[in-house]
């Protein structure tokens, strides 16, 4: 993946973060909210997903354990868009530290000083977070195509009735998500536009 194409699916992933925080409050960058909180108690509930108790048996959850990891960049994204509007500098800034990873012995130990960086700093450490991802095996694609499909799908549920309850989840025979998988899937993830894509091949498929 190219440098320029990262810095675009950066500055997508920073747009729709801000407009999912305008949709839970118009003002929010006026609310002080505390998303370096969210980030290292979702550490812990990772630790959870991957395994950590010596006295039985576990085997890592690893696809759950990229979903959190993908919860924690949305907070993550937050915490720059707090310092600062400019999607660009913010993205460039990402891009470099994408590059630089930061990695512990082993996850648990990246997890775990990444989760300390948080508290220590009231931040996101981009590298560290990478360190995570290294270690896991995902991928940025992954990580841009599971980020903008989740953001995605819940503007789209709001949309069509998810908080009057008149929202369905099943249509055709699959649930949401299921529809959610193919149509990322049949798209181009670096297109300018992905986005969108996403959200109008989910609503051709949405029976009116």
């Amino acid at each position: 993946m190219s440098q320029v194409t990262q810095q675009k699916q950066l500055i997508t992933m920073l747009e729709l973060q801000d407009s999912m925080n305008k949709k839970v409050h118009s003002e929010w960058l006026q609310q002080n909210f505390a998303w370096y909180r969210a980030i290292w108690i979702e550490c812990g509930e990772m630790l959870d997903h991957y395994g950590w108790k010596w006295w039985k048996h576990q085997s890592p959850d690893l696809e759950q354990v990229k979903l959190e990891l993908v919860d924690i960049f949305h907070f993550g994204l937050s915490c720059r868009l707090s310092d600062s509007n400019n999607y660009t500098q913010i993205a460039e800034n990402l891009a470099y530290e994408f590059s630089d990873i930061r990695c512990g012995d082993e996850f648990r130990t990246t997890l775990e000083d990444l989760a300390l960086n948080t508290l220590q700093t009231k931040s996101f450490n981009a590298q560290i977070f990478a360190g995570c991802m290294q270690q896991i095996g995902m991928s940025f694609d992954e990580l841009f195509t599971t980020y903008v499909g989740k953001n995605v799908l819940n503007f789209f549920r709001q949309d069509h009735g998810y908080k009057e309850g008149t929202y369905h989840k099943k249509w055709h025979g699959q649930e949401d998500n299921e529809h959610l998988v193919e149509v990322v899937n049949s798209l181009d993830t670096s297109a300018e536009d992905f986005a969108k894509q996403v959200y109008q091949a989910l609503k051709e498929r949405y029976p009116s």
